[in-house]
């Protein structure tokens, strides 16, 4: 049965159809490992009560064999039919080719947020002293700044044009060989990626929301995005929301009890802070290309993104699609050998987004069990003393067969 939102609420059944991409490169490993550990975890939970059914699609280099084009109209349609749905890693080719297909999906089906968990894994290797203290939620804005694709390569007709507009209208010379993109951000997309991370972080019992940005130079973009987040908090959670200048001037530099702090960092500062101060942070939201620095660098602190898990959502009419948050790394597609841990995490996350939280609960402490007894795929095994390097296969049966009701 179809999962369907009637007055901005999700209604999910218990037999949801869920449509799932296979992906292109290590897609044929891991997906079809998860799509395993996924049933095993709802059986568990529901002793049969609730299943999903899954629908197999096609999108990427399997889609252009078939059909000729990347995203087949019939793909793009089950998406967006079916509410929720989960996707492997898909080829992004470098300098030509066709256009990122995840960068299409996040357009086309205005999936705003870029939506990227990033907690640490009890027994997974990482370069910190504490990586128990990174727990950050990451709200990335999906559909604007210079990954609009809106871009023109150097001596094209656009790129002459733009030039000259500049030159002639401003006064603004710039060299005749650049390559010209545009950064838009706009108070819409701001403001609605902004309600997205306080409404979550109240929601979630969380902390704080830290507006991560370059408004000291970008200022009427990037300036602009944390100006409306601040104006968008002053005007829909004043009771709710304190920033951390009115915890000085108001507070005597204390947050009041039940409050949500907001914050903001300058985007470099920010990468600083949260490798030495991670556990000041809890919800970051940020533009586009911010957010793709922030994700992976903070992954990197708990594991990498071989195990990070990511969703693209559009919380107002609640499509979304969770993912593999890495790449195809085709040198290893077809052996069986790595990491399944990206898209396994990012179905618990979806499960919780349906609603079925015990299923993640479910997922993770399996998952956390499998690593802490050192039964892991070559990029932990070569990273820990005395671990069983297992295949990908091996290592979603072992977490099948630690799981337990939580």
């Amino acid at each position: 049965m179809k999962i369907t939102v009637e007055n901005g609420r999700m209604h999910v059944p218990d037999n949801p159809t869920i449509p799932y991409i296979v992906g292109d490169g290590i897609g044929i490993d891991i997906t079809p490992v998860a799509l395993k550990v996924f049933d095993a975890a709802v059986e568990k939970a529901y002793g049969g009560k609730k299943k999903v059914e899954w629908m197999r699609l096609i999108a990427g280099h399997e889609a252009i064999e078939k059909t000729g084009d990347p995203l087949p109209p019939e793909t793009f349609e089950a998406i967006k039919d079916y509410v929720v749905s989960i996707k492997g890693p898909l080829e992004t080719p470098v300098g030509g080719g066709y256009r990122s297909l995840n960068v299409t999906l996040r357009q086309k089906l205005d999936l705003f947020v870029c939506f990227r968990p990033v907690r640490y894994i009890k027994g997974v290797p990482s370069p910190l002293k504490n990586p128990e203290l990174v727990d950050v939620m990451i709200f990335r804005e999906n559909t604007e700044d210079v990954y609009a694709g809106i871009e023109w390569p150097v001596n094209s007709d656009g790129s002459k044009a733009v030039i000259s507009f500049l030159k002639e209208k401003f006064g603004i010379a710039v060299k005749e060989d650049s390559g010209i993109g545009i950064k838009p951000i706009s108070i819409t997309g701001s403001r609605r990626v902004g309600r997205a991370a306080i409404n979550y972080a109240l929601e979630h019992g969380r902390r704080s929301v830290t507006v991560m940005h370059k408004g000291n130079i970008m200022k009427y973009t990037e300036g602009l995005f944390q100006a409306e987040i601040y104006k968008l908090a002053a005007e829909e959670f004043k009771d709710r929301v304190v920033t951390e200048e009115e915890i000085n001037e108001k507070y005597g530099g204390k947050c009041p009890e039940g409050m949500l702090i907001l914050k903001n960092r300058i985007a470099d500062s920010m990468f600083q802070q949260i490798l030495l101060r991670p556990d000041e942070y809890d919800v970051i939201v940020t533009p586009n290309l911010n957010g793709d620095y922030i994700s992976d660098a903070v992954a990197a602190q708990v594991g990498g993104i071989g195990i990070a898990p990511g969703a693209n959502i559009n919380f107002e009419n609640k499509i979304a699609v969770f993912e593999a948050t890495h790449g195809t790394s085709p040198k290893h597609a077809g052996k069986n050998e790595v990491n399944p841990g990206s898209i396994i995490l990012s179905g618990a996350e979806m499960f919780e987004y349906l609603g079925w939280s015990e299923v993640k609960g479910i997922i993770i402490n399996a998952l956390e069990k499998t690593v802490l007894e050192k039964y892991v795929t070559y990029d932990f095994a070569r990273l820990m003393d005395g671990a069983t390097k297992v295949s990908t296969s091996d290592f979603g049966d072992r977490i099948i067969k630690n799981m337990e009701v939580s």
